[in-house]
């Protein structure tokens, strides 16, 4: 079969599934979707077409590919095994694709439980924010079989610019651990830098259009440093949701003998942003705690 006539569903139509969602369906795909709350899914489906679902078991019936975008550990396994669970909805030889930043263990249980029912499983992790799922750009590390992965790739590519096999169940997840360990480092270095250029009396827009040509150049300096410098932290992604994966990181690390002192420090500096009110602020809201005096 065509890839443009597989049957699709997606489950999770926040910030980032609402709009890789809609890509599948602007590229012509027949989509089924689910959202915990029913109201985002009919607007989903008013502004895009396609249908929604009651249950995750109801959008998972006759699919080819369910992909899915939920908060965390136990919300993947409530829609994957829980009562009305996609797992219990999915024919043989059918897809799930796991776009959730996730613990590798999570990965690992639900590709054994995917075998056994007789479906392909992956881990799909994505980075590249709301801005990437929004231009259809982002970055996708997979893990699972080769054979699975080959034949999802090209509907994945709907809205990513990379999707690469990292290896065997799990291997996604721990790849967007690298990812998210190394984002934490990046953040906290431009927050002191920049509090420190404002602090010495430049002018901080020409500092940014000098040094981001330069080796200090990051994806969070292009698109975060001005508005870090303007104190503007209202969109983005979370400051709870980052300290959920970097909680995932350190209990990956507990086990893997990696020594993650930077990170452990910052996941503190993000429990301040915490305190301050910030806990839906964006990730860049580290420079807010260096501006507190």
């Amino acid at each position: 079969m065509a890839t443009q006539n597989f049957k699709l569903s997606f489950i999770g139509l926040g910030v980032m599934g609402g709009p890789m969602a809609g890509h599948l369906a602007k590229a012509g795909y027949d989509v089924t979707v689910y959202n915990r709350t029913a109201s985002k899914a009919k607007a989903w489906v008013d502004e895009y077409g396609g249908s929604s679902a009651e249950t995750p078991e109801e959008a998972g019936q006759g699919a080819d590919i369910v992909f899915a975008c939920v908060g965390n550990d136990d919300d993947l396994r409530d829609v994957t095994l829980g009562p009305s669970g996609a797992f219990g909805g999915l024919k043989p030889g059918a897809i799930f694709v796991d776009h959730t930043t996730a613990s590798a263990h999570v990965a690992r249980e639900l590709e054994k439980a995917a075998s056994v029912a007789g479906f392909g499983f992956l881990d799909a992790p994505v980075s590249g924010g709301e801005a990437g799922a929004i231009n259809g750009t982002l970055t996708i590390m997979t893990g699972g079989d080769g054979a699975v992965f080959e034949t999802a790739k090209p509907v994945m590519e709907t809205y990513a610019q990379a999707v690469t096999l990292m290896g065997p169940a799990g291997s996604g997840q721990l790849t967007k651990m690298v990812n998210q360990i190394c984002v934490a480092g990046v953040v906290q270095g431009l927050a002191e830098g920049l509090n420190f250029g404002a602090r010495a009396g430049l002018d901080m827009d020409r500092v940014i259009d000098v040094i981001s040509k330069g080796a200090a150049s990051s994806w969070q300096m292009e698109n975060r440093a001005k508005t870090m410098v303007q104190g503007e932290f209202d969109f983005g992604f979370a400051v709870d949701w980052m300290r959920k994966d970097l909680a995932i990181c350190r209990e990956e690390a507990k086990g893997n003998g990696a020594v993650l002192t930077t990170t452990e420090m910052i996941d503190g500096f993000y429990a301040e942003v915490q305190k301050m009110g910030g806990a839906r602020w964006d990730t860049s809201s580290l420079i807010a705690r260096l501006n507190k005096e």
